[in-house]
Formats: C-alpha cells, sequence, structure tokens
C-alpha cells in the first residue's frame, strides 16, 4: 500500500509544530491570511519555517495574494511551495509559480461534480491539486471550516497524480476517507483543533496515526 503524504496546515506555535515533525507530517502548513483565527505574520512563519527545515516540506497558505506579497513570502519564510487559497486563475498560478521559483498547490473547493470540473485546467499549471469542501456562501475563509464534501463525487483515477484530500477531515474520519477516496496524501487544519485557530498536539498525533495504520 502506498505512503500517504500527511499535512497539518495552520501551525502557529513552536509546541504544536513540534508535535507535527515529531509524529512524522510530511508537510507543515503556515497561514498568512489576516481574516484567519490561524494567520501568522510572515516573520512568525518565517521563525517556524527554520524550525521545520529539513524534516518536512514547508508550506505558507495564501489567498489572492498580489505579486508584492509573494516575493516578500518567499524572502520572509524560506519555503519548499506556495498553496494558493483563493479565486486564482490557471494563468495567475503559473504567473506565481514562475515569480517565486517554487512548486505551487492549489486548492479547489468542491461541493458538486461540476466543480470538479475545474480540476484539468489548474493540473496544467499547478504542482498539487488539493479538494476541500467549498465554503459556505456567507463564509469568512476560503477553508479550515471544518466541513466536508461528498466523497463519492470523486472517481479514484481520474485525478492527478499526488492530489491532496481536505476538509473536515478528523482522526475519526480520515481513514474511511482515504478508503473511499483512494487519496494518496491527506491534509487537515481544523480537525486537529480544540478551538479555532489553537491545534492540540495530541489530536495532530492522532491523526497522523490513523493515517499510518489504515
Amino acid at each position: 500500500m502506498p505512503s500517504i503524504a500527511v499535512k497539518i496546515c495552520g501551525l502557529s506555535t513552536e509546541p504544536t509544530l513540534d508535535a507535527a515533525l515529531d509524529a512524522g507530517a510530511d508537510l507543515v502548513g503556515f497561514v498568512h491570511f489576516a481574516k484567519s483565527p490561524r494567520h501568522v505574520s510572515l516573520e512568525r512563519a518565517g521563525v517556524l519555517s527554520r524550525r521545520a527545515q529539513g524534516r518536512a516540506q514547508r508550506v505558507v497558505l495564501l489567498v489572492d495574494p498580489n505579486d508584492a506579497l509573494v516575493t516578500a513570502a518567499v524572502v520572509a519564510i524560506g519555503l519548499d511551495m506556495i498553496q494558493l487559497h483563493g479565486q486564482e486563475s490557471p494563468e495567475r498560478v503559473a504567473e506565481i509559480r514562475r515569480l517565486s521559483g517554487l512548486p505551487v498547490m492549489k486548492a479547489i473547493g468542491v461541493a458538486t461534480s461540476a466543480d470538479l470540473a475545474q480540476v484539468r485546467a489548474y493540473a496544467a499549471f499547478a504542482d498539487r491539486i488539493l479538494l476541500d469542501a467549498k465554503p459556505p456562501k456567507d463564509a469568512a475563509l476560503p477553508g479550515g471550516n471544518g466541513q466536508s464534501f461528498d466523497w463519492g463525487l470523486i472517481t479514484p483515477g481520474t485525478l492527478p497524480d499526488g492530489w491532496m484530500l481536505s476538509g473536515g477531515l478528523t482522526p475519526d474520519t480520515v481513514a474511511d476517507a482515504l478508503m473511499r477516496t483512494g487519496a494518496t496524501a491527506v491534509d487537515v487544519s481544523s480537525g486537529v483543533e480544540v478551538r479555532p485557530g489553537q491545534k492540540d498536539p495530541a489530536a495532530i498525533a492522532a491523526f497522523i496515526e490513523a493515517v499510518r495504520s489504515r
């Protein structure tokens, strides 16, 4: 059975970052989006990123960033990948990839099968596709809302290699999600928190263990 890549997103403190690293997270994510309870400054993300260097891939989550922010993030943080979680077009994904010189992950919100039709256009430019639950229309956040989408919409084998599943995953549901979707990578944020923005080290460890022991 192939190894499943695990990303713990929205990390903001040394103890929770260490919990993710010690449990064997493959990717760690830092959110730079002021509306999010998981928001960290570029400087803070840089401190955490240096702590994780050589132990996991380091990802910054940005939402519809302009060129100046992309450049500032690259300089300040020390990154392995940029995650785009806004309304960026496929062409904008390509521009950010060129500007940053880094691999780019593009999040796509899913509510219906029509949303999955976007995947092919983005996959031509993004290094990785992340499927997340489409946020409610009145939601302030483009992701991290603790909601899942209908996994039955996914037909195994029809998505680009390395696609990542997100949206409402928890230590109790991730094994079932993997079995039903055939995903080889998963991302969690709110599903390992005691409250929005506050990660639970024990839940992080339990999530990764649930993936590894499936």
